[in-house]
């Protein structure tokens, strides 16, 4: 990416953030095979707590293998330990499942966290995926500079 590029989608601010524009820490250069594909952490339009505006706030996860993961047990969590976790969830191969903070109807594409308050933070954050034992699958960070890691972000 260009550096006119990058200050563009910098003033443009409430872009959709593809994980691997995001930092990833699981250093292989590969993913693993269910991974945080994109992260919308700050909502287009106003900061309203509006179920409308909370559902804009999402984490997609993705299989990539042939073949569904039962993501039952899993959770994402956000640095400020905030935790979503999937129950009877399966991961259909080679799918992506959207994961909105706020109400709605389960799918078997879109799932809801069913919250009331934002849990990604704007400028700085970190979402966690870990699987039904409690190991590290895949995390995306964003607005961090450095490993300076300490919890200065701007809540909503």
């Amino acid at each position: 990416m260009t550096a006119v590029a990058t200050v563009t989608a910098a003033a443009l601010g409430a872009v959709a953030l593809p994980a691997s524009a995001a930092d990833h820490h699981h250093g292989h250069g590969h993913h693993p095979d269910v991974y945080i594909s994109a992260v919308q952490a700050d909502p287009p339009g106003r900061d309203n707590r509006s179920n409308r505006s909370l559902n804009k706030e999402w984490v997609d996860i993705t299989n990539s293998t042939r073949r569904a993961v039962n993501l039952n047990n899993w959770t994402l969590k956000n640095e400020d330990g905030r935790t979503y976790t999937f129950h009877h969830y399966r991961l259909a191969a080679r799918t992506t499942v959207r994961v909105h903070t706020g109400t709605g109807h389960d799918s078997r594409t879109h799932l809801f966290q069913n919250r009331r308050t934002y849990v990604w933070d704007n400028h700085r954050d970190t979402a966690t995926l870990r699987n039904n034992h409690g190991r590290f699958v895949d995390d995306a960070a964003w607005g961090h500079h450095h490993g300076h890691h300490g919890h200065h972000g701007n809540r909503h």
